[in-house]
C-alpha cells in the first residue's frame, strides 16, 4: 500500500481502472475493427477524395506556375478590391516582395493554395450547417456539443484518424485543416442569422415572404458582417494548421518549418514563420476591412 493511502482499504487507495488484458482486448477490437472498416471502404474513399484531390492539385499547379508578377498583381488587386485601403494593399505588396525575396515564393504559394481550398471547403460545408443550427433549436442543442469537441481537440489529435483513414498526403491534411478551421464558420453564421432584427422578418412575413425567400433575401444579407468575421476565422484557424498538417505529407511553409524545427535551424524557421505570419495578417486585415465596409454599407441601407 503506497504511503499516501492514509491508512485507507485497498479499493480507495488506487483509482478504479480497467485490467491490463481487458484493455489490451479492448484496443484489439476497435483497432481491428475500424482498420478493416477502412480496408472494406478504400475504392469508395479515393472515389470520394479524388475530386479534391484534382481540384487543389490544379490551384497549386497555376499558383506554382504562373509568372510570380502575375499571381503579384492578382493579389494585391484581390487585396485592394476587399479592403479599399491603400495601406493595406500596401503592406500585402510588400509581404509578397519579402517573401519572394528570401527565397519562399514557391512554398508560399503551395500554402495559399492548400489555405484557400480548405476556407472554400469549410464555408461550403459550414455554411448550411451554420443555417441549420440557426433555423431549429434542436439541431443547435445537438451540433453545440460537438462543436465544443472540435474546437477543444488538441490539433495534433485530428491527425490520427485521418490518417488511419486516408494515409498520408495532401488530401488527409486538408481534411485534418477542414475540420480544425470549420467550428467558427458555424458558430458564426447561427449567431448572425439569430441576430437579425427581428422587425425585418416581421416586414418579410408581411409581404409573404416564402421561408427561402426570407433567408435569401434578408437574413444572409443582413448578416453578411458576421459572417465574413467567420470566414475571417476559418483563414486564420487554416493558416494554424498548417504547420500541424505539415506532419502528414502537406508540403508548403509548414513542411519547411517542421524540418528546421527537426534540424535546429533557427533562421530558417523564423522566415517561413515570419511568411505565415505575413499571410495572415494580410488576410486577417483584408477580409476585416471587407467586413467593416459591409456593415457601414447595412448601417447606411437601414437608415
Amino acid at each position: 500500500m503506497a504511503s499516501s493511502c492514509w491508512g485507507l482499504p485497498d479499493f480507495l487507495c488506487g483509482a478504479p481502472e480497467m485490467s491490463g488484458s481487458a484493455m489490451r482486448a479492448m484496443r484489439r477490437t476497435i483497432d481491428t475493427g475500424f482498420r478493416d472498416m477502412v480496408r472494406g471502404a478504400s475504392s469508395y474513399i479515393d472515389a470520394a477524395t479524388a475530386p479534391v484531390q484534382s481540384f487543389l492539385n490544379t490551384l497549386e499547379g497555376l499558383f506554382v506556375n504562373t509568372p510570380w508578377i502575375v499571381v503579384f498583381l492578382v493579389l494585391v488587386g484581390i487585396t485592394w478590391g476587399t479592403s479599399r485601403s491603400w495601406k493595406i494593399t500596401a503592406g500585402a505588396g510588400v509581404a509578397l516582395i519579402g517573401i519572394g525575396w528570401f527565397g519562399l515564393w514557391n512554398d508560399s504559394m503551395i500554402t495559399l493554395s492548400m489555405v484557400t481550398v480548405c476556407t472554400l471547403v469549410a464555408v461550403i460545408i459550414g455554411l448550411p450547417i451554420g443555417i441549420l443550427t440557426a433555423r431549429s433549436d434542436r439541431a443547435q442543442r445537438i451540433i453545440t456539443p460537438v462543436l465544443d469537441v472540435m474546437q477543444t481537440m488538441p490539433s495534433f489529435v485530428y491527425l490520427i484518424p485521418v490518417v488511419v483513414i486516408f494515409g498520408i498526403g495532401k488530401v488527409p491534411g486538408m481534411i485534418a485543416v477542414v475540420i480544425y478551421a470549420m467550428p467558427p464558420m458555424i458558430r458564426l453564421t447561427n449567431l448572425g442569422i439569430r441576430l437579425v432584427d427581428r422587425e425585418a422578418i416581421e416586414a418579410a412575413d408581411a409581404f409573404g415572404s416564402s421561408e427561402r425567400q426570407k433567408l435569401w433575401n434578408v437574413q444572409l444579407p443582413l448578416a453578411l458582417p458576421t459572417l465574413m468575421t467567420g470566414v475571417n476565422q476559418t483563414i486564420m484557424m487554416a493558416l494554424s494548421m498548417v504547420v500541424v498538417a505539415s506532419m502528414v505529407g502537406v508540403g508548403g511553409l509548414g513542411r519547411n518549418v517542421l524540418q528546421a524545427i527537426n534540424n535546429q535551424f533557427f533562421t530558417i524557421g523564423f522566415l517561413n514563420g515570419f511568411a505565415l505570419v505575413a499571410i495572415a495578417i494580410t488576410f486577417d486585415r483584408a477580409s476585416q476591412a471587407y467586413g467593416k465596409r459591409l456593415q457601414r454599407h447595412k448601417e447606411v441601407s437601414d437608415e
